[in-house]
């Protein structure tokens, strides 16, 4: 844990934050603000805060979290409205209110809806990165198709029966790794793809 150094406006300098790499997410302030390192300087950090910092004061602790900012991928997405850090606003704004409170955390994807899934695979099959399991009415018009995370491939040793599952149920296990509808990902990672298709129908919203 280290102390807030210098703030201009939503640039902090923290120091004492020795291991801290670029990129990494890193909390703010005694309400935890949502920050990013884009800086190190020895034992000093450079951070990007992405709430308001009115009332953030010198002395603070920031909190290093040793993992990067990520997105959430899974059922859940299409219809919902987030800012640009994935917070879910009407979820936060039915607890604050119209206002948005900083410092506020609460998952970008529903985590007790349950989604309708259908497997495409059956237990035995081999699979890799990018291969469909399973797939999800999303909407009436969107299908979701849950695909092989990037760096996983083999045996399916289980997939779970047609049903209503959420996003944190297992549905599947290739080799010994548990998939789950739910993903997170790297915001400045790119997502792997094997080719790139042209548009050939607009998306009507």
């Amino acid at each position: 844990m280290g102390r807030i150094k210098r703030i201009s406006g939503p640039l902090v300098i923290a120091e004492d934050v020795r291991g801290v790499s670029v990129y990494e997410l890193i909390e703010v302030g005694e309400q935890r603000l949502v920050g990013e390192v884009i800086g190190v300087q020895g034992d000093d950090a450079v951070i990007q805060v992405y709430e308001d910092t009115t009332g953030l004061r010198v002395g603070e602790p920031v909190y290093p979290t040793g993992n990067p900012l990520v997105a959430e991928l899974g059922p859940g997405l299409i219809g919902s409205i987030f800012d640009g850090i994935q917070r879910p606003l009407p979820e936060i704004g039915l607890l604050t209110g119209i206002m948005l409170s900083k410092g506020v955390k609460e998952p970008p994807l529903p985590r007790n809806k349950k989604w309708a899934f259908k497997p495409l695979v059956k237990q035995g099959d081999e699979v890799s990165e990018g291969d469909f399991i399973g797939v999800v009415e999303e909407t009436k018009r969107v299908k979701h198709y849950i695909m092989v995370p990037p760096g996983v491939k083999g045996k399916v040793n289980y997939i779970a029966p047609e049903g209503d599952y959420t996003i944190i149920d297992t549905i599947a296990t290739i080799g010994n790794t548990d998939l789950k509808m739910l993903q997170k990902w790297p915001v400045r990672k790119p997502r792997p793809y094997l080719e790139k298709h042209d548009v050939s129908e607009p998306l009507i919203t």
